[in-house]
Formats: C-alpha cells, sequence, structure tokens
C-alpha cells in the first residue's frame, strides 16, 4: 500500500539531482570558514533575500532561538503571537537558553496586527521588563498557512521602530508567502532586521535552515551557533542540498494548486468543514463534525495508507508538498469520502 504523506512538508525525500549533487561537493571545514560550498550557500540566499549576509543552521527552531539570543539579554521581553511557532512549538527555549519572557498577543498575526502591537506597548516602569524584540512569522503556520502582508509587515515594523525595538522574522515558508502573493521575497525580508527561512520544508533539502541579518547579526550569530553545538565541519554535503532545494521555489505554487484542490474536495464531503478563505498556501486545515474526534479521523486515515496530523479535539491539518501529486490528492479524497460513509 502506497502511503500518501500529509503531516507536514518536512517529510519531503531528496532528489536524484540533490542526491547527486551532494555526493559530489566541495567541502572544507565550516567552523574556519573553510567549506566552499556552505559558503556559496549562505551568499546566494543573502542576495536572495536582500541582506547583508546568511548563517547555514541545523533547522528553523536554532535559527528563530539564535535570532533571540543575539537581539537581546536575559530578563528582556519579546513580543509574539500567541500561535506562533516560536511560542507554541520551540520547547521553551526562549527561557531555558536565552531567558527572556515572550510576551504572547492574540491577533498579533492577522491584518489587526499593528493595533494589537499598539495597544500591547506599556510604558517605562520599574516593574516591567524591558521589550527588546517583535518577533513575526510568515506563513503563519497555526494560522493554516496564511500570509501576512508586505503592507501589515511595514506597518508592524514602523511600530516597533518608533519604539527602539528590533523585528524578527520566523520565515520558515516565506517563500510560499512570496508566491502566494505574486511579489519579490525582498517585499518582506524589508522590514525585519533578521530573518530565517527553512530549506528542509516544502524546498525538499533533508536538513537545515538559513538565518540572515547584517554582518555584524552574523558575526555575533556564528559564536552562538558554536555555543550550542551548531558549528558545522564538512557541511558542504548539506549544502549542497540547499542549493539545488532553492530551485526549487518556483513548485512551491503547484504545492498551492494542489492544497487548494484538497480543501475544495474536502469542503464538499459531509463530516467536514473547511474555511476556504484560509486556505492560501500549502497547508489545509479541517474541522471534523459528527462521531469522529480527530485524533480518531487521524488513525483511520492513516491506516488507510494516509497520514495527517491531529490539530486539537476536532481539526486535522493536511501538508501538500513536492512528493505528492494531482493523483495523490484524489486519492485522499476518495479515502475521506470513504472513512466519513461509514
Amino acid at each position: 500500500m502506497k502511503i500518501i504523506d500529509l503531516r507536514s512538508d518536512t517529510v519531503t525525500v531528496p532528489s536524484e539531482e540533490m542526491r547527486a549533487a551532494m555526493a559530489r561537493a566541495k567541502v572544507g571545514d565550516d567552523v574556519y570558514g573553510e567549506d566552499s560550498t556552505v559558503n556559496e550557500l549562505e551568499q546566494v540566499a543573502a542576495d536572495l533575500l536582500g541582506k547583508e549576509a546568511t548563517l547555514f543552521v541545523a533547522s528553523g527552531t536554532m535559527a528563530n532561538q539564535i535570532a533571540l539570543l543575539v537581539h537581546t539579554e536575559r530578563g528582556n521581553e519579546v513580543i509574539v503571537d500567541a500561535e506562533s511557532h516560536i511560542y507554541y512549538y520551540e520547547v521553551g527555549a526562549a527561557a531555558m537558553l536565552g531567558g527572556v519572557q515572550l510576551k504572547p498577543l492574540e491577533g498579533l498575526l492577522s491584518s489587526e496586527g499593528p493595533e494589537v502591537l499598539r495597544k500591547a506597548f506599556r510604558p517605562p516602569d520599574i516593574h516591567f521588563p524591558i521589550t527588546r524584540l517583535v518577533c513575526l512569522e510568515n506563513t503563519f503556520n497555526r494560522g493554516g498557512g496564511t500570509v501576512i502582508s508586505p503592507a501589515i509587515s511595514k506597518a508592524i515594523y514602523d511600530l516597533a521602530k518608533e519604539r527602539e525595538l528590533t523585528v524578527h522574522l520566523d520565515g520558515a515558508r516565506i517563500f510560499n508567502a512570496a508566491l502566494a502573493l505574486g511579489c519579490d521575497v525582498r517585499d518582506f525580508t524589508r522590514f525585519c532586521d533578521s530573518v530565517m527561512f527553512s530549506l528542509s520544508k516544502g524546498l525538499g533539502a533533508p536538513v537545515g535552515s538559513l538565518l540572515a541579518g547584517s554582518q555584524q547579526f552574523i558575526k555575533k550569530a556564528r559564536r552562538y551557533r558554536k555555543a550550542l553545538g551548531g558549528g558545522w565541519r564538512q557541511a558542504g554535503v548539506l549544502a549542497a542540498a540547499g542549493l539545488v532545494a532553492l530551485k526549487n521555489i518556483p513548485h512551491l505554487a503547484e504545492d498551492h494548486t494542489n492544497a487548494r484542490y484538497l480543501a475544495e474536495g474536502l469542503a464538499e464531503i459531509p463530516g467536514l468543514q473547511v474555511d476556504l478563505s484560509k486556505v492560501e498556501t500549502n497547508i489545509v486545515v479541517a474541522k471534523v463534525v459528527g462521531r469522529w474526534t480527530a485524533a480518531e479521523f487521524a488513525k483511520e486515515l492513516a491506516r488507510q495508507g494516509v497520514k495527517c496530523n491531529a490539530w486539537g479535539p476536532d481539526t486535522v491539518r493536511f501538508v501538500t508538498h513536492k512528493d505528492v501529486s494531482r493523483e495523490d490528492i484524489e486519492t485522499v479524497l476518495s479515502i475521506v469520502k470513504k472513512i466519513l460513509s461509514l
């Protein structure tokens, strides 16, 4: 039985082109700055993002946490959305590693984000922590893969600068955001002081993310990467996969098309509810109604060859990616119809 894995776009496997590039990669010791393939990847990524420099790191969580360490001091406050990846999925690392307090705001990653942020600002007071950083996320994972527009990003950035705050963008799927709006990725990255994106999600690399910012920021970030045990040695074999992954950016549009097709199909099946207005990229969130819980529904899907994630008592998430075809989506819809007709 073929398994169709829609749990996340992190489940993609390296293509033959990627494997070949990894096999022939020129390598050196990256801690000494001598891995030419890593250096090439970092330069290409910096140019794509419109930033001075980038740093190749093991994961998106590592990239985000390094950014927090660079931008803050112990005891500082960091403003985040209450459903953001940094707040929800990073193991409390901000407190564990950086000794900073996260201030979660409902609706920061929405069209009302600027006003939400404005209302959250407090006057200076000895009783309050010093706020240093605002963190955004684009696309917004727990928002269903929705896109925060450049206009909203700019408004939040301008507000932050009025308070002399820095802005970090968790751009794990930032190229999905750019393709969804038909704009240049730099339309987003110009409104942040640092940004990271993932190579190992929709772009299909086996591992790795890139953290970008000014030369000074990356110089400090490199030290924190080493302190966290993230100093690469002959990492060119992984960076080579990253260079091939960047060629997959245009393919993300196909993932979006497949997600829309899946969402529209699911919305027509009794027993499921899908808010089609929130299906903007490659993530589809469906509400399970009736006798099935989300966990039971996901378990039955898995038994019949379709993997997805239960996101709560009554919601499931499907994520399309390069290893899922239109034919696979048709199969998924057929299986879902069969299950919900039982």
